[in-house]
């Protein structure tokens, strides 16, 4: 094969991956949930757990994530909040931006969801539920900004600054948690008033079970998947996003304001995590107290990470995480397994996530085997 044919054949894929964009976006996370799945048992066994042991932690695990309709209504009420934070962390990856403050912007979302609801609470339903999920947005959006226009004017890098500004948001949680007319009345510990009824995201499948938890707020996240997705793909600006990730010199070069792109893209990461914390306190919570993002902002860099930062990609990778979480749950009260088992096997998935090597090469059969450059495959 030519150097001319090569040229034309890799420019070729570059604009029609196809297959490439397969592997990367579906085989990969596939594969590496696979392999994680596998060390997670050798884990096991390797702390003397009995392989029939093994077995049922497995299959509680799968029962307890999809096996019935509570299971489905967990693993969705578990999995929206990870996909809305997943998505902003993702367009930030896009952009070129390591943004890790999503666990602060899911706290500032989340208090401003709060103090919106019982702050207005005379507003019929159709009024203060929007308004309060649009605060909860609002809110992450500004607190990601500080960042982007940190690094737009100053150079600060955004992982340092996101990282002092999770930990400046649950110090600031903490002080407003104290503030009288925050507090619940009568309270003495850090307890926020109530969400009033006519702000919380409606439940679902009430009607079925009182015990189902699901809640509108799975349509929220569906949505945002599709505007993400709608963003990145079919705008200027999704495209001015990508580029500026891709080679921020050339989208200079090409006349895009590097420093808008920036605060732009923090700015949305940061809106899509504050809906992550208006969807916990409106439609899970009912309030806010310390800490209750309960970790979910630094689960999303995994939702992300595995979803390789594509809406769809994090769509399912959430709803993986959001199993893993509620099918967890059954799997230490059946088998007796500790919950740490999926601390490791997440943690094992964004290992091989991250090499993607590693899983070619420990599943090669998987793979399309790459041209030999000599006109042989």
């Amino acid at each position: 094969m030519s150097m001319q044919d090569t040229a034309t054949r890799k420019l070729l894929e570059r604009a029609a991956p196809g297959r490439v964009d397969f592997e990367n976006l579906v085989v990969v996370p596939l594969f590496a949930v696979v392999a994680a799945l596998i060390l997670g048992a050798l884990t096991m066994l390797a702390t003397n757990v009995e392989p029939a042991t093994i077995g049922r932690s497995y299959l509680a695990l799968l029962q307890g994530s999809v096996g019935s309709l509570g299971a489905i209504s967990e693993t969705l009420t578990a999995a929206a909040p990870l996909i809305l934070a997943g998505l902003g962390l993702a367009l930030g990856f896009r952009a070129g931006l390591f943004n890790i403050g999503a666990e602060g912007q899911i706290l500032m979302g989340g208090m401003a969801a709060v103090i919106c609801g019982f702050s207005f609470s005379h507003l019929p339903f159709a009024v203060l539920m929007p308004l309060c999920v649009i605060s909860g947005g609002a809110a992450g959006a500004f607190y990601a900004s500080i960042a982007g226009w940190l690094r737009a004017a100053t150079g600060a890098h955004e992982v340092i600054t996101t990282i002092m500004l999770n930990m400046i948001s649950y110090r600031l949680v903490d002080y407003m948690l104290r503030l009288p007319w925050v507090q619940r009345p009568g309270r003495a510990d850090p307890i926020s008033q109530s969400v009033p009824p006519n702000a919380e995201l409606p439940a679902l499948l009430q009607w079925l079970d009182p015990n189902l938890r699901l809640h509108a707020g799975i349509f929220l996240t569906l949505l945002a998947v599709v505007v993400v997705h709608w963003l990145l793909f079919r705008t200027k600006l999704g495209f001015e996003f990508r580029a500026s990730g891709a080679s921020p010199e050339a989208a200079r070069y090409a006349g895009m304001r590097a420093s808008l792109i920036i605060v732009l893209a923090m700015a949305t990461a940061g809106m899509l995590a504050g809906l992550a914390g208006a969807n916990q306190v409106l439609g899970v919570l009912g309030r806010a107290s310390p800490g209750f993002s309960a970790g979910i902002g630094f689960d999303a860099i995994a939702v992300a990470l595995l979803g390789r930062s594509h809406p769809v990609g994090v769509l399912f990778a959430g709803l993986l995480f959001g199993a893993l979480e509620a099918g967890g749950r059954q799997m230490q009260v059946d088998a007796g397994v500790s919950i740490d088992l999926i601390g490791i096997i997440q943690a094992l998935i964004i290992v091989f996530i991250a090499a993607p090597l590693l899983v070619r090469a420990l599943f090669p059969w998987g793979f399309r085997r790459p041209d030999s450059g000599d006109g042989r495959s």
